[in-house]
């Protein structure tokens, strides 16, 4: 019977040519992924906003000098954002909208923090436009909100979408006040 099991010595040491040859290997990797990652930091980086943008990405307001009835714009990354400070009879008109009415329904209460202070993107929501009605002889269309006279799109006192073509409300940014008379937009 002949058996095919073979009994092998001690394992032989490395010769030094495999020793170094298994040392570059390991040096030659690690070079090149050191080299990998110092070319795609700056790609990655580029990635980042810069700091003209980031600056853009929120802004704070003063509301002292905005008088009850008065709609000011300030910008907000690139676009005009209304803030209307309305009038008890523009609140209660928004209040009392039946729901069913709307396009995009959304009570009044979900689109403010307080009553007096109304916050929308002035950007009408069917083809990018900006509506009229923030100066006080603008045409603020039958709903006293604002009016796209490009495509005919009408919003409420509450920046919600009544008439025309456009699909949904006038968008609500994120905002938070700072104290009674201050906003953070962003």
């Amino acid at each position: 019977m002949s058996s095919n099991v073979t009994h092998e010595g001690p394992a032989e040491p490395a010769t030094p040519e495999e020793t170094r040859r298994e040392f570059l290997y390991l040096v030659t990797t690690a070079v090149g992924a050191m080299g990998a990652a110092i070319v795609a930091w700056p790609l990655i980086d580029s990635l980042n906003p810069s700091a003209d943008v980031e600056a853009l990405s929120s802004v704070d307001i003063d509301l002292s000098a905005v008088a009850v009835g008065q709609r000011i714009t300030v910008k907000w990354r690139g676009n005009p954002v209304f803030i209307d400070r309305r009038t008890a009879e523009e609140i209660s008109k928004a209040k009392s909208v039946d729901l069913a009415e709307l396009r995009d329904p959304q009570p009044d209460e979900a689109r403010v923090k307080k009553p007096e202070w109304l916050i929308v993107v002035g950007v009408c929501t069917h083809l990018g436009c900006v509506p009229l009605g923030q100066g006080p002889n603008s045409d603020r269309g039958d709903w006293g909100g604002w009016f796209c006279p490009c495509h005919g799109s009408y919003y409420d006192t509450s920046g919600r979408v009544r008439r025309g073509p456009a699909p949904k409300n006038l968008v609500v940014p994120p905002y938070t006040f700072l104290s009674d008379t201050q906003i953070r937009i962003g």
